[in-house]
């Protein structure tokens, strides 16, 4: 039996941590961003981006999860956030707000951090048809 990650009582706290991430990322927008004129159309519109990356999975595997990767760890959020506490302006914070917020939400849903040896292979186990065919091996 293969590895399939992180299951049971892991797995539902790991999720939880997402829905813990999107919830203060949402709460922390509407508190500092909304009031400074970033409003939540902006926040709509950028919520999607970091999957734009999923683009690079058109080249290939290991591109893809490269760059899925890079967007989807909280580091560019997180540099985004450092930006706006080092005062250089409230789009860094909105920026990092909703950054962290997609990877809250995306946690929350079970997606995790990608392998090179394909799309459904994440640091949370496998998702999608990968899974799939892993239960009925």
């Amino acid at each position: 039996m293969q590895n399939e990650g992180v299951q049971g009582g892991v797995r539902l706290l790991l999720r939880m941590e997402g829905a813990a991430l999107l919830a203060l990322a949402v709460a922390a927008y509407g508190h500092w961003c909304v009031p400074q004129g970033q409003g939540w159309g902006l926040w709509a519109a950028c919520f999607l981006l970091p999957d734009l990356a999923l683009l690079a999975y058109l080249v290939g595997p290991r591109t893809g999860a490269a760059c899925y990767n890079s967007t989807h760890s909280l580091l560019g959020a997180v540099a985004c956030l450092c930006l706006a506490l080092a005062g250089a302006g409230g789009y860094w914070l909105a920026a990092g707000l909703v950054w962290a917020a997609h990877i809250g939400f995306d946690r929350m849903l079970g997606y995790g951090l990608k392998y090179g040896s394909g799309f459904g292979h994440t640091h949370l186990g496998r998702i999608g048809r990968e899974r799939s065919s892993a239960k009925a091996e």
